[in-house]
Formats: structure tokens, C-alpha cells, sequence
């Protein structure tokens, strides 16, 4: 795999990824929303819709059932964390591996 991932792909295109298959975040927003984030090395590319916009799941489950068949087998949720913002305490920008290292990690099982 090139060491540079797009920064959008389709579902299309995450299939025709060589091994080794990019890390995946799950990241939780509001309302219980996720978007799907692939990591390979320091490049980050955004799951999205035949339409380029993200491509939003109501919840993990969904993620598994759309990543489990191209052979993923976990991935790390993360999420926004806007509490500090709302009080009005200052907070630094969470990097990438940070969100990767300090996510919690799901197995992808799809149940029926």
C-alpha cells in the first residue's frame, strides 16, 4: 500500500486496498452518528458516500457490517469531546495518534 492514503474514500475504493489494511476510527458525534476515518502512517482519509460527503452510521454495528466483509476486524472509537468547549475552558487540539492511541477498541462481529 502506498504510504499516503486519499483523503477521501468510497467504500468502492477501500476494497481495493492492498494489505496491510489501514487502522479504522469510528468517530462518535452527536446524537449518535459516527464517521469512519482510515489511518495508514501519518496520512487519514475520510469514509465517504458516492456523493463525497461522509458517510454517516447510526452506530457501530453498522461500521462492522460494512467493513467486516472487506476482512477489518476492529476498529477504535473515538470521540468529540465538546464538554470543556461549552464551559468555556480552553482545549488543545487532540492529535490523530492521540485519539488512535486513547480510543476504545471494538471487535467488528456482525450479529444477525
Amino acid at each position: 500500500m502506498s504510504a499516503i492514503l486519499p483523503a477521501y474514500l468510497t467504500l468502492t475504493d477501500v476494497k481495493q486496498l492492498p494489505a496491510p489494511l489501514p487502522e479504522v476510527e469510528l468517530h462518535g458525534l452527536d446524537m449518535g452518528w459516527y464517521i469512519v476515518r482510515l489511518h495508514h502512517h501519518d496520512s487519514i482519509g475520510l469514509l465517504v458516500d458516492a456523493n463525497g460527503k461522509a458517510q454517516r452510521f447510526s452506530g457501530t454495528q453498522w461500521v462492522s457490517r460494512a467493513l467486516a466483509p472487506l476482512g477489518y476486524t476492529h476498529g477504535t472509537v473515538t470521540w468529540a469531546d465538546t464538554t470543556d468547549e461549552m464551559i468555556g475552558n480552553s482545549t488543545p487540539p487532540v492529535s490523530a495518534k492521540q485519539r488512535m492511541r486513547y480510543g476504545t477498541r471494538v471487535a467488528f462481529a456482525t450479529q444477525n
